[in-house]
């Protein structure tokens, strides 16, 4: 066996899969696109079945690029969102589609179809939700298993094996029904020290007591040092790897994404927060202590670093509200609507010549898909202000890059409201959002900290290595080195003035909310 690993990342669109040394060097990386299907407002599906032939894809893709054989891959990792696959007592998918039918038996993460079960569950009285922050999210999982129990009877009949999609994927991988403790103390309410047990009673309590055998879930969750199997012969096949190849447990894909920015950081945490940034937005701190506040998720320990507590707080909707109104301008409507690639390129040059006051004062509430934090509330709703009857690409950039400053004010808003958050001084930002250049400096003048990004490696994918690596024993080879080994680190200071202009945004943004609260009262 070689000293190579593979780390597979599933997000909202995408399975990629990268080839990494036990150095922490990325020699390859593969993409594949996921379908999304979205029959009515609030309901996000997908097919976990299409999810594992684009892994098996990407893996392969990936590999063959790197020129290694497949005995070189000691171990291979998955981080994926904490979408909600739903599977028999035989395995064989189960429809999650509110009709009953059709071949879509998971629920996106950014399925909101829950929320009235969600303001139920957060009524309990029970640590779980104190948890998380004093009211949980339709994106965790009780809500959805409980919409699903109460609404597809007939599903929640059939039903033996329902998994956070990281779990589902060490599933098809190995066989085995273990279940990490990442997505379990984080989503499904384990206790947050490793091995966690089972939350039965607060399962009572909201009217899901015969969960266990529903999901098949354990009563204790699986720590994250430590394999969880061999890949199984048909795995294997699928891959083209080893059937030699060890699989670690699954990660929730922001919490690979903090270990991959934290390690570039030399692991110091001391003073700093990882910015998770792609279709969500996630802000996430570790700590020595446990702390819990509301409007913030956790702690939950031991969920992606070893021996640290970690907070949580974000943004139901980043990337995807971006995408939502290009689709909504007239200028994004053409048959070959622009990217968002294009579109940050175009805004430079006019930042270049108007400054950062450019497309002001157009103003954007971000809540557009509800919030996280600093309160948990599915219902709230987002906010444009200062629109014009401009058509013109020109007015498209400027609602464009107006939603990102607004984006950027909601996770000031979120770190200062973080345990912790006078002492946060740097922001390690990953994720797709973060690719083009524009953004890490938005965010630097908006939030007053330095943003650093790797502009060479996937920190996401490049966590889930690290994380593979670990959980192989291949760490006592490396011997620190994919702790030193940093190509890309880029840091960017905020520049005073345009600091100081944003400062008008922020107090645009408080005002907005105090205006969303007004409208939500006088509306009910």
């Amino acid at each position: 066996m070689g000293e190579h690993v593979i780390a597979v990342d599933v997000g909202t669109g995408s399975a990629r899969a990268g080839v990494f040394d036990i150095d922490g060097r990325q020699l390859a990386r593969a993409v594949t696109r996921i379908g999304l299907h979205r029959p009515q407002p609030l309901h996000y599906e997908q097919n976990s079945d299409e999810i594992w032939s684009a892994v098996c894809r990407s893996v392969r893709e990936a590999r063959q690029t790197s020129g290694l054989p497949a005995d070189a891959i000691v171990a291979i990792g998955f981080d994926a969102t904490c979408s909600l696959v739903a599977r028999d007592k035989g395995g064989a998918p189960i429809s999650i589609s509110a009709s009953g039918k059709g071949s879509f038996d998971t629920m996106l993460w950014m399925d909101h179809r829950a929320r009235t079960e969600s303001d139920e569950c957060s009524i309990a009285d029970n640590p779980v939700v104190s948890r998380f922050g004093g009211r949980l999210s339709p994106e965790m999982q009780a809500p959805k298993l409980l919409w699903m129990k109460r609404h597809l009877p007939e599903a929640w009949a059939r039903a033996g094996n329902i998994f956070d999609l990281c779990d589902y994927l060490t599933w098809r991988a190995t066989g085995s029904n273990a279940r990490s403790h990442s997505p379990l103390a984080a989503k499904w309410g384990y206790e947050p020290v490793a091995p966690g047990a089972r939350p039965d009673d607060f399962y009572d309590r909201i009217g899901l007591s015969d969960l266990a055998d529903k999901a098949g879930i354990p009563e204790r969750s699986t720590p994250l040092g430590q394999v969880v199997a061999p890949l199984s012969e048909a795995a294997a096949d699928d891959l083209l790897l080893s059937p030699d190849c060890l699989v670690a447990p699954g990660l929730i894909d922001a919490y690979a994404g903090a270990i991959g920015a934290f390690v570039s950081e030399g692991g110091d945490y001391d003073r700093k927060a990882a910015l998770i940034a792609g279709t969500s937005s996630c802000v996430i701190r570790f700590d020595r202590i446990a702390e819990t506040k509301v409007g913030c998720w956790g702690g939950f320990h031991d969920v992606a670093l070893p021996d640290l507590w970690l907070m949580e707080a974000g943004q139901s909707a980043s990337g995807a509200l971006l995408d939502h109104l290009i689709r909504l301008h007239p200028a994004g409507r053409s048959a070959s609507p622009p990217s968002p690639m294009t579109l940050f390129d175009a805004i430079a040059e006019r930042l270049a010549v108007e400054g950062p006051a450019y497309g002001a004062p157009l103003t954007v509430l971000p809540d557009f898909h509800g919030a996280r934090s600093p309160v948990t509330d599915p219902h709230l709703t987002g906010i444009l202000a200062g629109l014009t009857l401009d058509e013109s690409f020109d007015g498209l950039c400027k609602l464009f890059w107006r939603a990102c400053v607004g984006l950027a004010c909601s996770i000031r808003d979120s770190l200062s409201n973080m345990p912790g958050a006078g002492d946060i001084e740097t922001l390690l930002m990953a994720g797709g959002f973060a690719s083009h250049p524009l953004i890490p400096a938005l965010y630097a003048n908006v939030t007053g900290r330095t943003v650093v990004t790797d502009t060479t490696r996937d920190s996401v994918l490049y966590g889930c290595a690290l994380h593979a690596i670990r959980a192989s024993g291949l760490a006592r080879k490396a011997a620190g080195k994919a702790v030193s080994f940093n190509p890309g680190r880029r840091a960017v200071s905020p520049d005073p003035d345009a600091a100081r202009l944003h400062e008008r945004d922020y107090a645009a943004y408080q005002i907005m909310k105090r205006h969303q609260a007004e409208l939500t009262a006088l509306y009910g």
